[in-house]
């Protein structure tokens, strides 16, 4: 496969069409998931419910969602991207659609929290993420970015149009009609455009034989004869320290994450802001989250995962010290503005630097797993805050406890080390049994898709 959109036959490559899929996927369901956010208010106007039992079914959806995460990598690795996405999209757009008829708190744990819940893994950015890093060698980080971007469009453009249907036909029959729409969407894509491995059609990932700056897809002895290592699976990664610094820096990148899609438009309503300004927060956090994905996928690509990760975690210390402090009209902008820029900063890099550490072989399971934790801490915190709410009337200690938790995940951030880790011939070695780091002397390391640097 070429190097630029146009195939060898002066066709538009087939890896752009897989690309361009994945952002509409991931586009349309990103405005139907954070609706959320927006049915807070209207929910418990209709049913007299507290925050912190809708927060409780946000809870459960995060945690169900987390799960179906980890089987859905698992799936895809196994079977291919086509089953998984087509019963996801329909676990999800029913639980929707059976939404527009609830009556009772068990229904809406049922309806949203598990069975909408159990369709998420396998139609949102780990799947897709996946997906696109097996059409994409060069410039991996940078295609990966630009499917990522769909969520970030749709939660620009489609919250505030779904809440203008919301607000004019009520929120039951905005949730038949926005899961009816997501399903059509998803399967024509899948049965039309997606494929889950180039070389099953008999054509090569973009960039096929090429190398972006220092990226090879080897290591090479002093020889010169080429040797590429062996993925590593779930059990391997896991005896490394740097996945687990990786893991507590996504559990709480998923905590900040949620508890504002989740409680920012009933936050800023509840200090007097209007709800359609507290819609356009929304919706420009949306928006702002597309420039951060967009410069972490290509960053990734020249200095790696560290640097971006650890900027964000910096940023969000700020913000929510900020909104600690000052609770008004320009610090909840600044909140909306500045957290949306690193909403979506971790989707590019956790396939990317999943990959730079432990190989491509089983990213689908490797990346689930990490994003199961991001769930869950999200999960939890959405829970958390809505229940801090009910028994301090505010947000003020959720801030603080987000600002100390964003302060640890750049410290973790900082000290994953950024390097192949390969399973020993023979005895084992390394920093953990049974796992090794590629040794710095005597030969060329690089990973596929990266810069191979030395530990910090």
């Amino acid at each position: 496969m070429g190097t630029g959109i146009l195939g060898r036959a002066g066709k538009i490559s087939f890896c752009w069409w897989v690309l361009a899929a994945s952002f509409v996927i991931l586009f349309l369901n990103a405005g139907a998931r954070l609706m959320i956010g927006v049915m807070v208010k209207p929910i418990i106007a209709d049913f007299g419910w507290s925050r912190g039992a809708v927060s409780a079914a946000v809870f459960l959806n995060m945690t169900v969602f987390a799960a179906s995460i980890l089987v859905a990598g698992r799936l895809y690795d196994r079977f291919g991207p086509k089953w998984v996405i087509l019963v996801s999209s329909a676990l999800f757009s029913g639980g929707l659609m059976l939404m527009a008829g609830m009556s009772s708190l068990w229904q809406f744990l049922l309806y949203y929290g598990v069975i909408s819940a159990a369709g998420l893994g396998g139609t949102t950015s780990s799947v897709f993420g996946a997906l696109v890093s097996k059409w994409f060698e060069k410039r991996r980080g940078a295609a990966i970015s630009l499917a990522m971007a769909g969520t970030s469009l749709g939660q620009f453009a489609l919250v505030p149009l779904f809440t203008t249907v919301l607000l004019g036909e009520g929120w039951r029959s905005t949730m038949l009609w926005v899961g009816l729409l997501c399903l059509l969407v998803n399967v024509i894509l899948v049965f039309a455009v997606l494929r889950g491995d180039p070389r099953s059609l008999g054509k090569q990932p973009y960039g096929h034989g090429e190398a972006d700056v220092g990226s090879v897809n080897a290591v090479k002895s002093v020889g010169g004869a080429q040797a590429e290592p062996r993925s590593l699976g779930l059990r391997e990664a896991m005896q490394t320290g740097s996945f687990w610094l990786f893991a507590v820096a996504m559990f709480v990148c998923g905590a900040g994450d949620f508890m504002l899609t989740t409680h920012l438009v009933p936050m800023v309503t509840d200090h007097g802001v209007a709800t359609s300004t507290a819609v356009a927060m929304l919706a420009w956090f949306g928006l702002l989250s597309l420039g951060g994905i967009l410069l972490a996928g290509p960053a990734s690509d020249l200095i790696g995962n560290r640097v971006p990760m650890a900027v964000a975690f910096g940023l969000r210390v700020f913000l929510f010290a900020l909104v600690f402090k000052y609770q008004n009209l320009a610090s909840f902008w600044a909140l909306s503005l500045g957290f949306g820029f690193t909403f979506l900063v971790t989707a590019p890099l956790t396939p990317t630097l999943l990959g730079r550490l432990y190989g491509f072989g089983n990213i689908g399971l490797l990346g689930g797993f990490i994003t199961t934790v991001h769930h869950v801490g999200g999960g939890l915190w959405a829970y958390l805050g809505g229940a801090i709410y009910d028994k301090t009337g505010g947000y003020t200690l959720a801030f603080a406890i987000s600002a100390g938790a964003s302060l640890l995940a750049l410290v973790c951030a900082l000290l994953i080390k950024e390097v192949r880790h390969v399973a020993p011939v023979g005895e084992e070695s390394g920093p953990a049994a049974g796992v090794g780091l590629a040794p710095a002397s005597g030969a060329q390391q690089t990973v596929q898709g990266s810069v191979r640097r030395a530990e910090p």
